[in-house]
């Protein structure tokens, strides 16, 4: 599984963090999505999968391998 974010579309609502405090987390200045790990382990997978479901703007796309 890889993961890429799309901060140009994101809107900040943070739910990728709440879901996957781990992999994701906000910009200071912007509040936008940021990536902590591109290809996160399998212990994230289902946490990865729920930010993507919560995301409002769709900006983490996922890429399975």
């Amino acid at each position: 599984m890889r993961i890429e974010v799309r901060p140009e579309i994101c809107v900040g609502a943070g739910q990728c963090v709440l879901a996957a405090r781990a992999v994701f987390d906000q910009g200071e200045d912007d509040g936008l999505v940021l990536l902590r790990h591109p290809a996160p382990g399998p212990a994230h997978h289902d946490a990865i999968r729920e930010a993507i479901d919560r995301c409002p703007s769709g900006a983490i796309v996922l890429h399975d391998n």
